[in-house]
């Protein structure tokens, strides 16, 4: 039994051994090893080997991104005003060593100061600074963080505030405010409206009458070019009539002259002048209360006579 007993403790050692010796890390994780109590190397993911007893994982650090809340606290703005305020950071460890040894707790040192860090930023402002520069107060409260955490292997990516409460009599004159503000706007944008309105009838107003004016003065330069029109139109007309009289009256003069040119014309025309010179005096005698004679009216042959001379003569210079 003493002889079978030994081969099993023996077996027994070499698998203790075995499970000391091998060690798996997994990804996006660091196991800092100490050899006889000193630091000796980081293992890096994958399967590593130790020597038992003598080789102790002593931190186990993940690579991953870290979000830490971080408390809330009461923090006095520069105006003298209390607000609860509480973030969030989110960090990553990127020296594992640092990480072990730079210090005794590294999550509670960077809690600690972004909290110091967010009193001062708030300290120096005043309430209403506070809600309109969080991106401001974020960026410093990163920068002071990232700066301490070098030392300590972390590295600080960003800090953003979830909340920012004043206390409950700023929140309802911060409310009062709010409405009063939202009554001035509507109170200027209705009073713009108006104005716009005013402005859009005058306007409107305006443009009618230069409408209606310009209407106007077209119908009176069409009035008036029709008026010209019709005037030259009536000119033209009489000069027309005035043509045609003359032209018929000198066809009447060419007749005339072409029967005295006939045999027997002489005769006729003497008989046409007697006609009307009788006609005439009819005419005076029925139109007027005074009737002037000629000194010869006896002598009408006479008178007939003269005027065939005249017209003879005239035809006699035509030849």
């Amino acid at each position: 039994m003493e002889f079978i007993s030994f081969p099993i403790l023996i077996l027994m050692a070499v698998i203790i051994f075995g499970f000391k010796a091998f060690t798996v890390v997994p990804q996006q994780e660091a196991y800092v090893v100490e050899r006889l109590g000193r630091f000796y190397k980081v293992l890096k993911p994958g399967l590593n080997i130790l020597i038992p007893f003598i080789d102790r994982i002593a931190y186990k650090h993940t690579l991953k991104e870290i979000p830490l809340d971080v408390p809330s606290q009461v923090c006095i703005t520069r105006d003298n005003t209390q607000l609860t305020v509480d973030g969030i950071i989110y960090f990553q460890v990127t020296d594992p060593k640092l990480a072990s040894y730079g210090s005794s707790n590294y999550i509670m040192a960077i809690t600690q100061l972004a909290q110091t860090t967010l009193r001062s930023v708030i300290g120096r402002m005043e309430l209403d600074k506070t809600f309109e520069e969080r991106d401001e107060i974020n960026s410093i409260v990163v920068s002071a963080l990232d700066e301490a955490a070098i030392s300590w292997g972390v590295k600080v990516l960003r800090y953003e505030i979830k909340d920012l409460v004043p206390p409950q009599e700023i929140l309802r004159a911060m409310q009062a405010q709010i409405t009063a503000e939202r009554e001035k706007r509507a109170r200027i944008a209705e009073s713009e409206g108006r104005k716009i309105e005013q402005i859009n009838l005058a306007s409107g107003q305006r443009e009618a009458e230069i409408q209606q004016s310009e209407g106007e003065m077209q119908a009176a330069i069409n009035a008036s070019r029709g008026e010209k029109e019709a005037q030259i139109n009536r000119a033209e007309g009489e000069a027309q009539a005035l043509r045609l009289v003359a032209e018929a009256n000198a066809d009447a003069i060419r007749a005339v002259a072409q029967a005295l040119q006939t045999e027997g014309g002489s005769e006729a025309v003497n008989l046409k002048v007697a006609e009307q010179y009788v006609e005439a005096f009819s005419k005076l005698a029925k139109t007027n209360n005074t009737l002037i004679m000629p000194a010869n009216v006896a002598d009408i042959g006479s008178l007939v006579s003269a005027g065939l001379k005249i017209v003879e003569g005239n035809k006699n210079t035509a030849k």
